[in-house]
C-alpha cells in the first residue's frame, strides 16, 4: 500500500466528505466545519484549498493508493511569524492506528522545510488527543508545553499541547 500526500482534486469530494461525517473526528478539529459535512461542503473546502495562496497556504489530501482517507494542511503565519507555519490535519476513523499520520506528517514537513523559506511548523492538538501527540512525537515533533484551559470546544473548557518541528 502506497500512503501519499498530493493536492486535492475536486473529484475527490466524496471521500473527503465520507472521512469527515464522523463526529470522533469532527470533535477534534477546531470549530468552522458543517456537521453533517456533505459532498457540496467537501467541493466548496477543494475549490477554497486550490485558489489558496500557494505561498502560504499547503493543503494536500493524504491518500492510501490514490483513495483520499485524510487532510494535512501547513499554514503560514503573518507578521514577524512569517516564517512559522501552523499544521493541521485528520485521518478517517478506518485508517487509525496504523502510522498513517505520522507517515504524513513526515511527508508534508519535509516539502514545507525543502520548498519554503518555514523554520518552525507548529500543531496544537487537544491535550485529551493522545493519539494525535503522539503521531507527532513520532513525526519528530517536540512538546514545548501545556496551553491551560485554551478551548472551549463541544460545551468544555480544555487544555491543548503545543508540539513544534524546526528546520534543522
Amino acid at each position: 500500500m502506497n500512503l501519499s500526500i498530493r493536492k486535492w482534486r475536486i473529484e475527490d469530494k466524496s471521500d473527503l466528505a465520507f472521512n469527515l461525517n464522523n463526529l470522533k473526528i469532527m470533535n477534534n478539529l477546531r470549530d468552522g466545519l458543517p456537521y453533517p459535512f456533505t459532498e457540496q461542503d467537501a467541493e466548496d473546502f477543494i475549490r477554497t484549498m486550490l485558489s489558496s495562496d500557494k505561498d502560504s497556504t499547503f493543503a494536500f489530501a493524504i491518500t492510501l493508493d490514490d483513495k483520499v482517507i485524510g487532510s494535512i494542511g501547513v499554514f503560514r503565519q503573518d507578521n514577524i511569524h512569517s516564517r512559522t507555519a501552523e499544521m493541521g490535519y485528520y485521518i478517517g476513523e478506518p485508517y487509525w492506528g496504523n502510522g498513517y499520520m505520522t507517515n504524513a506528517i513526515k511527508q508534508v514537513c519535509q516539502y514545507v522545510f525543502e520548498n519554503t523559506d518555514i523554520i518552525r511548523i507548529f500543531a496544537e492538538p487537544f491535550a485529551h488527543n493522545t493519539a494525535s501527540c503522539r503521531a507527532l512525537e513520532k513525526a519528530g515533533f517536540k512538546c514545548e508545553g501545556i496551553l491551560k484551559s485554551n478551548a472551549v470546544k463541544c460545551g468544555s473548557i480544555i487544555d491543548m499541547k503545543m508540539y513544534a518541528l524546526v528546520r534543522a
